[in-house]
């Protein structure tokens, strides 16, 4: 298997980008903690690329020092592509002056709780019922998520840097 590779984003990959992300997350408009609502698309990042294919992509946001995951997928399972996007944003923030990085997941995300919990990040905050506000800025929400589960609450998690 061919490895692949990461460069950062480019404002040409932004139609792509879209398009990849309306796949993944059912539009680019991604709903942030405490209600923020970014167009992922348009946001800094990385992509990871294989044979000339998307099998990856990241999207961040900064502000003051801390750094926002807003977006991370892996296309293919294997190859540790989620871990070396996530460890490459981790180094480009740490160059811009960031202390910590920030996400925000729902309840039901049970894989990608254990995937940044096994890279050092801890639960900061939960914000009950936030998905229900969240779904009045972003319908594409669907009720009901991953293994069955409905799609309530907002989890925080942290990295210190």
């Amino acid at each position: 298997m061919t490895k692949y590779t990461l460069r950062p984003i480019e404002t040409a990959d932004q139609s792509r980008i879209g398009e990849l992300l309306t796949e993944s997350w059912g539009s680019p408009r991604v709903v942030a903690g405490h209600g923020r609502v970014h167009d992922a698309a348009k946001l800094p990042g990385l992509v990871a690329s294989q044979d000339g294919q998307v099998v990856g992509l990241l999207t961040y946001y900064i502000e003051g020092r801390t750094a926002e995951l807003v977006t991370l997928n892996a296309y293919r399972a294997d190859g540790g592509i989620g871990t070396a996007l996530l460890e490459a944003m981790t180094s480009i923030v740490k160059q811009l002056g960031c202390e910590r990085i920030i996400l925000m997941t729902t309840n039901d995300n049970t894989d990608a709780i254990r995937f940044y919990q096994r890279r050092g990040f801890r639960f900061r905050e939960l914000r009950v019922g936030a998905i229900d506000a969240a779904r009045q800025l972003k319908p594409e929400i669907p009720e009901i998520g991953e293994h069955g589960i409905p799609i309530r609450d907002e989890l925080e998690l942290e990295l210190l840097l």
